[in-house]
């Protein structure tokens, strides 16, 4: 047996298994997509165990996430920290080898997948990446940029629609350093995919602009494999689809092209029968043959000359290129520049009203003057959000040295094309569209929480006060959906000054994305708004007594309102104190005592108002405070007529204090 073929079968046999072992798992993509990978990873694949962060290294994704022991059994014979133990602990309790691939758990993992098609996303998104900084950094005679994305993706990351919004960019953007591999074995869960799925991929993916290409026998012909993979290398102007005809479970004598082997272990006395199918032992589990070892040794090491070859470069740049090797490395450690640190404290605003998504203009220009690798846009919507950065050109097929990514009305993949690029490394990310449409981004902002992506979403007319629009664009749940989400800092500032305050912590935060939720209408400043933003929520303005007779708290919006009626209750003689808490995640994190002295267990009498479902708020309230927001739909008509139509004045504000003393 060729030492290639025996390559394959090691790949399909360790990954069955650890399926077999786990009880669980999806067997049939592993032994049907494994010669795919090997001619990938061996022949393809610039990539080094022995530096698995290496910033030029090709990315590799793996759409089909559930095909997870396909990449955990290539991770090991390729020498990273995946043991033969972590192999048959597949989907055990603290393994590194969970059911589907989670970035920054396992060595080696490019990118969280699993919900399928937001894989062929995220490459995009690290194809976009590599074309950005390449454009920056590369030279007439150093490329220290230059690598390809690769992804498999199955049937079903083909059906999803987010495979079509990423595709449809990817080729409009001329993104030629992507090469998506097709698992094409016509079978899901609920049987052959004529069922549900008769489109001509082919033909969609060439509309898109994308080169085309096939393999007829993608089981055992893998020459043919290979040439496809060179040929999708040779075209630079556009992204690569490769059409690999595979058998789902190949090897297999009983279950092989059937919905059977896709999600469901081979059995004890099948999996035997395949290996010896397979001509391998059928006793020996786990087994990889000598000659294999030392095969997949020797690539190893040749990956790892790869990288040294690299470096080497990277010295010689270093030294002909000093400012641009330090700006390199400064983007690729993602530490935020000092001189941003030091001033933002200090900046100064115009105090006239404007609206928070104005602010969000302001203060996002400004921290671009700090932060060259700033990045990003909207889904269509950049004269509404305020989101263009001024001055630092469109990343376009023909101007990749561009900041400002148009993505499209696509709001979903431009969530997950979001997580491609803050997973690659060396940018800082967001995306904007509006806050309803937030339920769009949702999947993918699951996803960035899961890997600890710390991208940024701003989410503009967060309320009722969109008006005209009516109920269809004016957010209700949106924000309690949003802070709902583990691991995601929800923030809903009220004037310029929090704005920016929100966006530079947002920018500080490394393990966690971000959503920032501004307004459409003009908002008062606020001149006591303090450095207490960012521990998430502070006391605004401070009562004289020794104990305030009422806790006014709100967020965003609705801040100026408690202002007001503060001055008013006063007036009257009622000594209340102002809280604005624009992020309930950061003010939590904080310790007790500090949350204890803006929020006081001894004042229980609390009004709360925030333009939005209730359904939150109640931890806050005391035993005598009161919730007012909106937990109905909306309806087209001016949004300041809306507002006071609905209770958000001053008025209603004072009204509820009352109502609780």
């Amino acid at each position: 047996m060729a030492i290639e073929l025996k390559a394959v079968n090691t790949i399909r046999l360790l990954s069955a298994d650890g399926i077999q072992k786990a009880n669980s798992g999806h067997p049939g993509l592993p032994m049907g997509a494994a010669p795919m990978a090997y001619v990938l990873w061996k022949n393809h694949l610039k990539t080094s165990a022995t530096a698995p962060k290496w910033a030029d290294r090709d990315r590799f994704v793996l759409s089909a996430g559930h095909g997870s022991m396909m990449l955990y059994s290539l991770l090991h014979l390729h020498g990273y920290q995946v043991t033969m133990e972590d192999l048959q602990s597949f989907r055990q309790e603290g393994s590194k080898t969970p059911g589907h691939p989670e970035f920054g758990h396992t060595d080696g993992v490019e990118t969280t997948t699993g919900p399928l098609g937001q894989g062929i996303a995220n490459a995009v998104g690290m194809a976009v990446a590599e074309a950005r900084l390449a454009a920056e950094f590369n030279t007439d005679d150093f490329k220290v940029v230059d690598h390809y994305t690769y992804a498999i993706a199955g049937d079903g990351c083909m059906m999803e629609g987010i495979s079509s919004e990423a595709s449809s960019l990817a080729g409009h953007l001329g993104l030629g350093k992507m090469i998506l591999l097709y698992d094409s074995n016509q079978i899901t869960i609920d049987g052959r995919t004529d069922i549900t799925f008769t489109e001509d991929i082919q033909k969609r993916y060439e509309a898109y602009g994308w080169q085309v290409l096939e393999v007829a026998d993608g089981n055992t012909d893998l020459d043919a494999l290979d040439e496809a993979m060179k040929a999708a290398k040779a075209e630079t102007e556009k992204p690569s689809l490769i059409v690999v005809k595979t058998t789902i479970g190949y090897g297999s004598p009983n279950k092989a092209d059937s919905s059977g082997v896709h999600g469901s272990p081979l059995g004890e006395d099948e999996l035997k029968a395949t290996k010896e199918a397979l001509g391998w032992d059928p006793e020996k589990s786990f087994y990889i043959p000598e000659d294999v070892q030392a095969h997949y040794d020797a690539l190893k090491a040749e990956k790892a000359a790869k990288y040294d070859e690299w470096a080497e470069m990277f010295a010689a740049y270093e030294a002909a290129y000093p400012e641009k090797a330090a700006a390199f490395t400064a983007w690729m450690s993602e530490e935020l520049p000092a001189e941003l640190l030091e001033s933002y404290k200090t900046w100064e605003f115009d105090e006239s009203p404007v609206a928070t998504r104005v602010s969000g203009s302001v203060v996002m220009n400004k921290i671009a003057e700090y932060m060259p690798n700033l990045v990003g846009g909207s889904a269509d919507l950049n004269a509404s959000t305020k989101t263009y950065l001024a001055g630092k050109g469109e990343f376009q097929k023909d101007n990749h040295a561009g900041n400002n990514i148009n993505y499209g009305i696509r709001e979903f993949a431009m969530g997950a094309v979001m997580n491609g690029v803050q997973a690659h490394g060396g940018l800082r990310i967001f995306g904007s569209t509006f806050m309803v449409f937030s339920d769009y981004v949702k999947p993918a902002l699951r996803v960035s929480a899961l890997m600890g992506a710390p991208v940024i979403h701003v989410f503009t007319h967060d309320s009722i006060a969109v008006g005209e629009d009516g109920p269809t664009h004016e957010p209700i749940e949106q924000l309690w959906m949003l802070r709902s989400i583990p691991n995601v800092n929800v923030w809903r500032p009220a004037t310029t000054k929090e704005t920016a305050f929100a966006w530079v912590n947002a920018l500080k935060e490394t393990k966690k994305p971000s959503v920032i939720a501004l307004s459409r209408q003009n908002l008062p400043q606020i001149a006591e708004v303090n450095e207490g933003v960012e521990k998430g929520a502070y006391v605004l303005i401070k009562e004289e007594k020794e104990t305030p007779d009422l806790l006014l708290m709100a967020t965003g919006s609705e801040v100026h309102l408690m202002v007001e009626a503060q001055k008013a209750l006063k007036a009257e003689g009622v000594d209340a104190r102002v809280i604005s808490m624009p992020c309930l995640e950061v003010f939590e994190a904080q310790d007790a005592a500090y949350k204890e002295s803006v929020m006081p267990k001894a004042v229980q009498k609390r009004v709360i108002f925030e333009v939005g479902s209730t359904v939150g708020w109640y931890r806050y309230t005391g035993s005598e405070g009161v919730v007012f927001g909106i937990d109905q739909f909306g309806e087209s008509a001016p949004g300041d007529l809306l507002l006071k139509k609905y209770g958000f004045t001053v008025e209603n504000v004072i009204e509820k204090a009352k109502s609780v003393l």
